[in-house]
């Protein structure tokens, strides 16, 4: 069994670990919905990916879990869509 002859310093043992650090995971929000969600990966959510569908969600719960998620998935996109019909009217008003 291998035995060091000489003992390593502290700010050895440190430098060593220096590179040891964890870093934070950076989030974007779904375009779609609004939730968290990795880069470049398809949001668990609703199933979209850059702005478009590309899992189909409900297809792949029960009846009584696809009628709850529509309903949230329809409450999100109403909520996203007042806030630019707002914008659009204050628009045409000026």
């Amino acid at each position: 069994m291998a035995v060091p002859k000489q003992r390593h310093t502290k700010s050895r043992r440190d430098r060593r670990r220096s590179h040891h650090a964890l870093s934070k995971q950076s989030l974007s929000t779904c375009f779609k919905c609004g939730a968290a969600v990795l880069p470049h990966r398809v949001c668990p959510n609703c199933g979209s990916y850059a702005g478009r569908e590309v899992v189909d969600v409900l297809a792949k719960v029960n009846k009584k879990q696809q009628k709850a998620k529509k309903g949230e998935l329809a409450k999100q996109e109403k909520k996203q869509t007042k806030g630019k019909e707002l914008s659009l009217k204050e628009l045409s008003q000026k």
